[in-house]
């Protein structure tokens, strides 16, 4: 019985463990394709900063034991960027992806064009 506990345990932290990897994968990614000036804009640090965070709790989260320390300040590090980072960067882009805005259009267009008013 304390095996097969054991051993549900271990499965968990290894989901887990891939969780966080993923968790990083995905900010650095994203962190990758947004614009320098998005980050500046944001008051958010610099791109350069966020991608050596990420870059750094990728490899932490890869290495180490997910019942040591730096995982979870590298699980910290990941769930800034993407509740608090990413956002602003959204808002300050211009929403959508980060890869540039498609269509363009203002923030009064409707579904079927510029709303005028009613003139």
């Amino acid at each position: 019985m304390g095996d097969m506990l054991a051993l549900g345990f271990a499965g968990f932290l290894g989901l887990l463990k891939i969780l966080l990897m993923a968790l990083a994968a995905f900010g650095l990614a994203d962190a990758a394709f947004r614009r320098e000036d998005a980050f500046r804009a944001a008051d958010k640090q610099n791109k350069v900063f966020w991608l050596i965070i990420l870059g750094i709790s990728l490899v932490v989260s890869y290495l180490f034991s997910i019942l040591a320390i730096l995982p979870v300040a590298a699980a910290v590090a990941s769930i800034v960027y993407l509740v608090d980072v990413r956002p602003a960067l959204k808002q300050v882009s211009g929403g959508g992806r980060g890869w540039g805005r498609r269509g363009g259009g203002s923030s009064s267009d409707g579904p079927y064009g510029p709303y005028n008013g009613g003139r």
